[in-house]
Parts: C-alpha cells; sequence; structure tokens
C-alpha cells in the first residue's frame, strides 16, 4: 500500500466523521431589552428575566436556538469589532398560518412602533410576504403560503 493510498483514506475517514450542524443564530443587539420585546412579540418564549442579562440564550421546539449578546459582550472578546459594515449578511424568517395572519403580525408589529421595511404583499413564489426590522435594524420576514 503506498502512503499516498493512506492519506487518502485518512482525509475521507475525516470528512465522514465530522458534519457540522447548525445549532444556533446569534443576534447582537445595541439594546437587548429593545430585541427582547421585539422577539416576544414574534411569539418566541424568553423569560422576563431575561432583560438585564448580557447573554441570552432560547431553544426553540425544533432545538434550534437563538442566542443575543450585547455590543459590550461581543467586544469583550473581539476588542476590534465595530458591527455590521452594510446591509444584512443574516437574515430571520418567521412562518404564519395564512395570509390575514401575516397583515396582522405586521399591523401589530409596526402598531407596536417597529419601522415596517415591506408592507405585506402577493409574492410571485407564492407567499404572502412581509418585512420588519427589529430594534437593531435587522431584516425579520413574516410569511405564509399564500394559496391558505
Amino acid at each position: 500500500m503506498t502512503d499516498s493510498y493512506k492519506t487518502r483514506c485518512a482525509a475521507a475517514f475525516y470528512v465522514r466523521t465530522m458534519t457540522p450542524r447548525l445549532d444556533a443564530i446569534g443576534i447582537t443587539t445595541a439594546d437587548l431589552a429593545a430585541s427582547l420585546a421585539f422577539y416576544r412579540r414574534l411569539g418566541l418564549d424568553i423569560p422576563a428575566g431575561a432583560d438585564s442579562a448580557p447573554h441570552v440564550e432560547v431553544t426553540l421546539p425544533n432545538g434550534q436556538r437563538i442566542l443575543w449578546d450585547t455590543e459590550d459582550v461581543i467586544r469583550s472578546f473581539d476588542p476590534a469589532w465595530a458591527g455590521s459594515q452594510g446591509g444584512d449578511r443574516v437574515g430571520l424568517a418567521f412562518v404564519c398560518d395564512s395570509p390575514a395572519e401575516v397583515d396582522a403580525v405586521y399591523a401589530d408589529l409596526t402598531g407596536a412602533g417597529y419601522q415596517g421595511h415591506l408592507k405585506p404583499w402577493d409574492a410571485v413564489w407564492g407567499q404572502r410576504y412581509a418585512v420588519v426590522l427589529d430594534p437593531d435594524g435587522c431584516a425579520v420576514s413574516i410569511f405564509a403560503d399564500a394559496s391558505q
């Protein structure tokens, strides 16, 4: 057996056994309490006492986690961190049960003072779709199957 064959087999072994899995989505926020209030309105079960913590984690029903960190927490381990440098890099999307619910959720959020980015509309890809900005300006999509 040649050495190159052994190397290829070893590499193939590592590729098969190392499979990263998405575990969490992180949100860095300038105002933790405001960010948590926004996501509570979207139905996330965030403990009431979490508003004063520097880091918050919530496990969703599907096992995924959403994490919030204050800007100070990020700077504590990355002093050169300067925040986003132009536009959204990650978007969150919340599915609704019906097109009417998209309209109602959008109206609730914008009525509570959150900034609407795209009013509900019937998208060409078959969804009722809207976008609201969270307190840090991150786009959050709200959608439902338009045929429901």
